[in-house]
């Protein structure tokens, strides 16, 4: 097979993973009997977000899976898709109203997953693993599964973090993880299962107290792992102090996200009222950004845009504008979560959402970033936009098809 055949598989199964994405997969719950769900297979664990479309209080759910070119896709449950994966013949295949699409294979579980931390805290309950294409993968951890703006009544409306708490957390045993956990954590992830990146993140805390806590995150990272530059991600509220930023820098951490959701004013408004009341409103939180920029450097920033809630120009607008000075976004798809204040809205459909990644992969090349700098500002390397960088670069495993046959007939022709 070429190159070119090969990337037209590629295009066509990231089609299909976006499509997924959108509408969420259907199963049978009992066909996952077969699998060593927890033990082979890793096991959904919601240590910040439920991204399933539906809760399933009652029973496990994989992680997500692999087509056959080796894009990995985000399990996303939704018992109404006409997307399903049925257990045929002793393998499981994706269906799209009932016709089969392709075979799948469910995620390892890491084998990090396995041990506890020193205080006999699950590490599975600690820090959430994703592989990446290059080796390696994300631990994302969220150091805490609830937001203080719900006291307020000041939620950002597409979220549930609040939700996801009340509904998982005695379940699945998932509470604040303090500095040690963490860096234990880390440290198992990066020796047993070639980890490279590391994500923190949260809900809203007052500022100093979260400069505060980071810092210690990143000294017991340090610490337990031996290396001084982790390539850790502080995902932060914008500090009304912007002298802030530097200390991030100055603990460890080798990038920075600071997500803003939202580029047009009004929209900002109307969805973000916490972070208009709490960080000074957007035109602070751009300026943030823009320090952040100078102090951490070109792909070394990120922020987020939640896309499907405010017009694509808009969004495209923002994604230009930060790309412009250094800083890289995600745009991935809005799910209305069970839970939020958006429960039972739509999404775009899912050709909006697979335009909306074509033109930012295109934004992020023009302005010179690559599949690297893409994962090492991500919360997790499974975004439509690594897929593109990595079909772009050939470093999908499909590409390995042409290596190996090219090494074939250099064996025949000597």
């Amino acid at each position: 097979m070429s190159r070119e055949q090969i990337k037209s598989r590629l295009y066509q199964e990231l089609k299909i993973k976006n499509e997924v994405n959108i509408e969420g997969v259907a199963a049978d719950p009992a066909i996952f009997r077969h699998l060593d769900l927890g033990g082979e297979v890793q096991e959904q664990v919601h240590l910040c977000f439920e991204m399933d479309h539906e809760t399933h209080e009652g029973f496990d759910l994989p992680t997500g899976y692999t087509t056959p070119g080796g894009l990995r896709v985000a399990f996303h449950w939704d018992s109404r898709s006409d997307f399903r994966i049925v257990y045929d013949g002793g393998e499981y295949v994706l269906t799209h109203k009932g016709k089969e699409l392709f075979p799948v294979s469910f995620d390892k579980r890491p084998k990090y997953y396995a041990l506890s931390a020193s205080d006999g805290t699950p590490f599975s309950r600690i820090a959430g693993y994703a592989s990446g294409y290059t080796g390696g993968g994300t631990v994302s951890i969220a150091y805490s599964n609830e937001c203080s703006l719900k006291e307020k009544g000041q939620d950002c409306l597409f979220c549930n973090i609040n939700a996801t708490k009340d509904t998982y957390s005695e379940i699945q045993g998932i509470k604040w993880k303090n500095p040690k956990q963490i860096g234990e954590a880390v440290a198992a992830a990066y020796r047993l299962d070639g980890v490279t990146h590391t994500n923190l993140t949260g809900g809203f805390v007052p500022e100093r107290r979260e400069v505060d806590y980071y810092i210690d995150v990143a000294e017991a990272i340090q610490e337990s792992t031996g290396l001084r530059d982790f390539n850790g991600t502080a995902v932060i509220g914008a500090p009304l102090d912007l002298d802030i930023i530097d200390r991030y820098k100055e603990a460890g951490f080798r990038t920075l996200a600071m997500n803003l959701e939202m580029w047009d004013p009004n929209f900002y408004a109307a969805i973000l009222p916490g972070k208009v009341a709490e960080c000074g409103g957007r035109e602070h939180w751009i300026k943030a950004i823009e320090y952040a920029a100078k102090v951490f450097g070109k792909g070394k920033v990120r922020s987020g845009f939640v896309a499907g809630i405010e017009p694509k120009k808009a969004t495209l607008e923002g994604v230009e504008y930060f790309a412009s000075i250094g800083v890289l976004s995600l745009t991935g798809a809005w799910t209305p979560n069970p839970g939020s204040a958006l429960e039972g809205h739509r999404t775009p459909h899912a050709e909006w959402h697979l335009d909306m990644a074509y033109k930012c992969h295109e934004i992020f090349k023009k302005y010179g970033f690559s599949y690297k700098d893409y994962f090492d500002i991500a919360p997790s390397p499974n975004f439509l936009i690594h897929d593109l960088f990595a079909i772009d670069e050939e470093i999908v495993p499909a590409f390995g098809e042409v290596a190996g046959e090219n090494a074939k007939e250099s064996d025949r022709i000597a």
